[in-house]
């Protein structure tokens, strides 16, 4: 868990129940849940493995060590996890170093966060490595922390992740919402009591209590969020 600035103040400014925003990195804020595919596709055909398409919906938004797992036992590949954990950042970085576009609404939500001085952590289950570079395209000024999903002993779907961020943040994590773009980032955020407002971006989410499902970024914004939060 790093963080990237001081942390602000626990509470809004003008007294709102929502003490804290906590934002998915991946297909959440950029537009890169296929570049891991695409990545992953490449590794194991460069191991003369070919990809079924239908395990998109299983490795999609879970941690590396997870997906990678599952693809090394459904292929029989001749590889280590960490082997392919390497190949894969490195892959992965290099699609990024190339391009690295944002979701719509997310510069502009970014932004309004920051303006309103709402305490942000970005919350990833991708490797310190790849938030650090992903950063310095979102603007690390944006955020007052950043979990990463190897600094955590238990990433998502586990609550831990959105615990340690809330903590580090001085926030109630029933005063926190979360936006998320996968169901195991919203079981992450929902194990750990938050308000979740799912942004699907490869499978469907359903809605479901105390859980909010867009479209799209675009239709967040700080007055959506705070409207999320009750007083308790």
């Amino acid at each position: 868990m790093t963080s990237t600035v001081p942390a602000p103040l626990t509470r809004t400014a003008d007294g709102s129940a929502l003490q804290a925003v906590l934002l998915d990195m991946d297909g959440t804020l950029v537009d890169t849940e296929g570049f891991w595919w695409d990545v992953e596709v490449e590794v194991f055909a460069g191991l003369g493995h070919t990809l079924d398409d239908s395990w998109r919906h299983v490795v999609v938004g879970g941690p590396m060590t997870r997906s990678a797992g599952f693809l090394i036992e459904a292929t029989d590949a001749d590889i280590t996890l960490p082997e392919l954990t390497v190949l894969l950042n490195q892959g992965f970085e290099d699609r990024i170093g190339r391009s690295l576009p944002l979701m719509p609404g997310a510069t502009r939500l970014l932004a309004e966060l920051s303006a309103q001085r709402i305490p942000t952590a970005l919350v990833s289950a991708s490797h310190r490595r790849i938030i650090d570079r992903v950063l310095d395209s979102l603007g690390h000024r944006h955020f007052a922390l950043t979990v990463a999903g190897d600094e955590v002993p238990r990433t998502k779907p586990h609550p831990d992740p959105y615990l340690f961020a809330a903590a580090g943040l001085g926030a109630d994590p029933a005063r926190c919402a979360v936006v998320e773009d996968t169901a195991t980032g919203v079981a992450a955020a929902e194990a750990a009591g938050c308000q979740v407002v799912a942004v699907p971006s490869v499978a469907p989410i359903p809605p479901a209590p105390g859980r909010t499902v867009v479209g799209s970024l675009e239709e967040v914004d700080l007055t959506f969020l705070r409207g999320l939060i009750s007083f308790r």
